[in-house]
This record gives structure tokens, C-alpha cells and sequence, in this order.
């Protein structure tokens, strides 16, 4: 069931995003309450990526409204969208970091861009979130290139929180990590979703995620998506959910007799 409006911090109505003449979501409808983590899964090409970049305005739907933080953002100035923007955080599954650019100064560019804060405040400012996110006080002087993997996510993590956001954005933030990585970066998304208030949406393959930080799940399937908490999904007799939460896979992460 949707949440109510007024604990609703997006809000999608009618959605539909195509590509050509592929449909990708076809009236799709989600509420996104605030301060959950709302995990989003879904067979290849459902669009769960897509999903997400339309809600942050890097894909235009064809139809359809999405709400914000209560605002319409299809209707916003360019003043109001990048004012909208600062109030999130995204981080891309690559981490998308500048490689010219240190992890201290990667996540000094939104602060660059947001706020008129001085340049000694900035620098501590990165230090904050680079201590925050589990890194090194030395990750902030090295390059992405020097990062393994999973340091590459928390510099991403770190940009991401740079201006406090209200919602943060993950897009498969597990994906590439072995599982003891995975499971120390779900132990942080959800540390610090519980210490910030932070609103989580997080696009993600990861049955151990799923199990592990979301309050309830978003399942994308036939365009459309469907939200319940993991144990009512379960119960549904729905051919994809159905193998997704009861193969190998689900059973091993939920657990012997799941």
C-alpha cells in the first residue's frame, strides 16, 4: 500500500519513461516514505536504474508526475531544480568519481557549488564526511585510481553526504564487492541512515541487502512496481518474486528453510 501523502518524501504518479518505441515503466506508482530504506529490485532491463534517474531529473519521462520533497519537478526554474538537487545525494555504482581529482577534492565539488562556504571549511568539511564513510584520514589525498573498490564507493558515499542531504540515492552500491565488503558497506548505509535521518533508495541485486537495511521493497515487474515489506512479498504466488525469493540465491540469504 502506498504511504499517505504526508509522509511521502517522493511521490510518483502515473509514470512512463520509454526509450524509442521500448516502454520501460508503463503507469507506475510509488511512494517513498521518510526516513525508510526502500530497496528496488527487479529482472534485467525492468528499468530500476532508469527508475531512479528519472526521479533526479537524468531521464525525462514521457508521462507522468514525480514529486520531491513537495516539489512537482517537472516544473521547477533552473534555481529551484538546483536547490532541489542539493537536498540529495547520489552515489553511482562506478562511485563516479572525478580521476583527476583526489577523493578529498571529489567531495569538495558539491560543496563548490552549493554554498559560499570558505575554502578552510570546505577542506574540513571533507575531512567529516571522509571520517564518516570508514575511509582513511589518508584516502583524502589519494586518487580514485589508488582505491580499491570498495573505497572507491565510500569516496562516492562521502560525496554524496557532502551537503547533508535529506535522501540519499544508491544505485547497486554492493555490486563488485566480496561479501565481507558488502556486508561491512550495508552495516554503514544503515548506521548512518539511523544517525542522519536519512531517507534511502537504493536500486540493488543483493538479496543480503535487502534482508539486511530495507524496511520495505520495491519490485518492479510488468512496468509497474509493487511495495510490501520482504515477508509479504514472499508470500505472493508471482513467478519472478516467487523464484527470486525462494531459488538458491534467496534461500542461502534468508536463511536454511526459507
Amino acid at each position: 500500500m502506498p504511504a499517505s501523502d504526508h509522509s511521502a518524501v517522493i511521490r510518483v504518479r502515473g509514470l512512463v519513461t520509454r526509450f524509442g518505441a521500448q516502454t520501460i515503466h508503463d503507469g507506475l506508482d510509488l511512494d517513498v516514505r521518510r526516513g525508510e530504506v526502500l530497496g528496488v529490485v527487479g529482472g534485467s532491463g525492468t528499468g530500476k536504474s532508469v527508475l531512479l534517474k528519472a526521479i533526479i531529473g537524468l531521464v525525462r519521462p514521457a508521462a507522468g508526475s514525480i514529486e520531491v520533497l513537495g516539489e512537482d519537478t517537472a516544473t521547477l526554474n533552473d534555481a529551484e531544480r538546483i536547490g532541489l538537487q542539493a537536498r540529495w545525494g547520489v552515489l553511482f555504482q562506478d562511485g563516479a568519481l572525478f580521476s583527476s581529482m583526489t577523493v578529498a577534492e571529489n567531495i569538495q565539488v558539491p560543496l563548490k557549488e552549493h554554498t559560499t562556504l570558505d575554502r578552510a571549511t570546505i577542506a574540513e568539511v571533507a575531512r567529516i564526511k571522509i571520517a564518516m564513510t570508514g575511509l582513511p584520514p589518508d584516502a583524502g589525498l589519494k586518487y580514485p585510481s589508488e582505491l580499491s573498490g570498495g573505497m572507491k564507493k565510500r569516496a562516492g558515499l562521502a560525496r554524496a553526504l557532502a551537503l547533508d542531504p535529506e535522501i540519499l540515492f544508491l544505485d547497486e552500491p554492493t555490486a563488485g564487492l566480496d561479501p565481507i565488503g558488502a556486508a561491512a558497506f550495508d552495516d554503514l548505509i544503515k548506521g548512518l541512515q539511523r544517525s542522519l535521518g536519512l531517507t534511502v533508495f537504493m536500486v540493488t541485486h543483493d538479496l543480503d541487502s535487502l534482508r539486511a537495511i530495507c524496511d520495505r521493497i520495491a519490485v518492479l515487474i510488468d512496468k509497474r512496481i509493487l511495495v510490501d515489506t520482504m515477508e509479504a512479498l514472499r508470500l505472493l504466488d508471482q513467478p519472478w518474486i516467487r523464484e527470486y525469493f525462494h531459488g538458491p540465491r534467496g534461500r542461502a540469504a534468508l536463511g536454511a528453510g526459507a
